[in-house]
């Protein structure tokens, strides 16, 4: 039993005692591989192995007073200053490989890099302040490394940019204020687009295409506006951030060195941005980069990596207040507008109507799916446009010395408004409504006016002498010899006067459509004023005299159609 005793305590005390054996011996073959051996697989297993040793010495107290340990330590302790000198060395030398030119970083980082993992958590561990150094290294060549291949980037894209508005391309500057000679040949195409939206709201249907590849277009000689060029620089940034950012959360294990490191080229991409907004009068284009930077936050955010959510807002933050700018441009360009310069002796759409409608349709046309409150925002600076373009256009319109030429440009010019308002889709929302009203009141106007042109008397008698109250309360009811020259002449010259009108308005209104509504609104009133007038004849005593001379109304109506079924 003695025996059997001691036996269970002896291997109970060898199982601890071997254990302990092992953890603290340092074998000559793992001296060999950290000495002397290359950094690989092997050596990174061995390195683990010191780790697993250095922890265990340094945790448990009994150990710490072993003679065993006196021993080892020394060893240990060289053994942990050759293996940090040694995977120093090997890391710098790979950071050095990201500095050739040419290089492809995220390879490099994915396929080399990220094999090394170990190492970075062997430093962090053990040398805190070597960690310090590799990761300084890192953060100071990816910086070096990033800005300066935006930075190329950029030169680049400066070259293909197409400028689009100049200072001076406001809704109301007159066109012949800038001479045609200044002005090459190639702006004039664009010169639609500083008000016009066109194909240039295609570039949101691109919003995750790769970035342009600059040589290539310009191999091409193609020209963007600059939104384009926008679209691309911040496409390859969020594509480099996300790399670079999920590149450092796996190798580091921390986030915050993204930060340091972009530190550059955000620098890089904000003077060049600020030199271009500065000098940005493309109010279209800066809402459709407003747009750009909106549908880039969606993509981060699918993306989940939050790492550019900072930057992304401070370029929204930056671009609407230049919008405002180059808004309140155009607006005050309305309300100073030189009205001798911009008249035209012409009753078709005016120019400076045109721009105002393209440039409201664009903008409303851009704004139609996004939900944020600066569109409530935009909605009131519409608001203050139209009612400067409205005061710009009555005034215009007084410059014509007949009141029915005024109100034919008057038609025109929001019958012109309302249909490129609708191109907009059916958001051409509130200034839309508004034009239609202004364009029913005008056009009742004008049927007044055209009518008195060709039967000024006819309508003087019916409204004054023709209603039942004044033939029954006034000494003067109307007599046959009153009504008989209107019957006559009404007779003998109907047919014409409506050729003739048909003539004015054919000639007076630009929308066909538009003109024959107008036309067929002016016959029915005449036909109405015609109906009091028989009306009137019947009641008169021996009115029935002039029977034979009244025209039927069936006979009007015939001829009313006739012209209503030319459209």
């Amino acid at each position: 039993m003695d025996m059997g005793l001691k036996l269970k305590n002896r291997k109970a005390a060898e199982s601890k005692l071997s254990k302990f054996v092992e953890d603290i011996i340092v074998p000559p073959r793992m001296v060999d591989i950290i000495v002397d051996g290359e950094v690989n697989e092997e050596y990174m297993r061995t390195l683990e192995i010191l780790s697993k040793k250095l922890k265990f010495v340094a945790v448990d107290s009994m150990v710490k007073s072993s003679q065993a340990l006196k021993d080892v330590q020394p060893e240990l302790e060289r053994l942990r200053q050759k293996a940090v000198s040694k995977v120093f060395e090997f890391i710098i030398q790979k950071l050095y490989a990201l500095r050739k030119p040419k290089t492809n970083i995220q390879i490099l980082q994915q396929s080399v890099l990220l094999k090394y993992k170990y190492l970075i958590l062997f430093l962090k561990e053990h040398s805190k302040e070597i960690y310090a150094e590799v990761r300084a290294a890192y953060i100071d060549t990816m910086n070096k490394v990033l800005s300066a291949h935006f930075r190329a980037y950029i030169q680049a894209l400066e070259k293909l940019q197409l400028d689009i508005a100049s200072a001076t391309d406001l809704i109301g500057v007159e066109t012949r204020s800038a001479s045609l000679f200044s002005r090459g040949k190639e702006t004039l195409k664009s010169r639609s687009s500083v008000f016009a939206l066109g194909e240039r709201i295609n570039i949101l249907k691109e919003i995750d295409q790769p970035a342009l590849i600059p040589h290539i277009a310009e191999a091409n000689s193609l020209k963007y506006p600059y939104e384009v060029l926008f679209r691309s620089l911040h496409k390859l940034l969020m594509d480099t951030a996300t790399s670079e950012y999920l590149f450092c959360d796996d190798f580091f294990g921390e986030e915050s060195i993204f930060h340091e490191i972009f530190t550059g080229p955000f620098q890089v991409i904000d003077d060049h941005f600020n030199t271009v907004l500065s000098n940005s009068y493309d109010a279209i284009g800066l809402m459709i980069m407003i747009r750009i930077i909106h549908q880039h936050q969606l993509i981060m955010f699918r993306r989940r990596v939050p790492c550019l959510d900072s930057y992304l807002d401070k370029v929204n933050m930056s671009l609407w207040p230049r919008f405002k700018m180059v808004f309140d441009l155009h607006l005050n360009s309305l309300r100073n507008a030189n009205i001798k310069a911009l008249w035209e002796d012409d009753v078709h759409p005016h120019y400076v109507m045109r721009r105002y409608a393209e440039f409201t349709a664009s903008l409303v046309h851009l704004n139609v799916e996004s939900g944020d409150g600066q569109v409530t925002q935009l909605d009131l600076n519409l608001e203050r446009l139209r009612m400067a373009v409205e005061d710009l256009l009555v005034k215009l319109a007084k410059m014509f010395s007949k009141p029915k030429s005024q109100t034919v440009f008057l038609i025109n010019n929001y019958d012109m408004t309302i249909a490129i308002l609708k191109e907009a889709g059916t958001e051409g929302g509130k200034a839309q409504l508004h034009f239609e009203e202004l364009l029913k009141s005008s056009i009742a106007i004008y049927v007044e006016e055209l009518l008195l042109e060709h039967f000024s008397d006819l309508i003087k008698f019916v409204k004054t002498r023709a209603s039942e109250e004044t033939a029954a309360t006034s000494a003067e009811k109307p007599t046959v010899s009153d009504a008989e020259p209107l019957v006559k002449d009404f007779a003998s010259r109907w047919k014409a006067a409506i050729e003739l009108m048909h003539k004015d308005v054919i000639t007076s209104f630009s929308n066909f459509l538009c003109g024959m509504e107008i036309l067929k609104a002016a016959l029915t009133q005449l036909l109405l004023y015609y109906t009091r007038l028989s009306e009137c004849v019947k009641r008169i005593s021996g009115g029935s005299a002039l029977n034979k001379d009244l025209v039927s109304i069936s006979s009007i109506l015939y001829e009313i159609k006739k012209y209503s079924r030319t459209f």
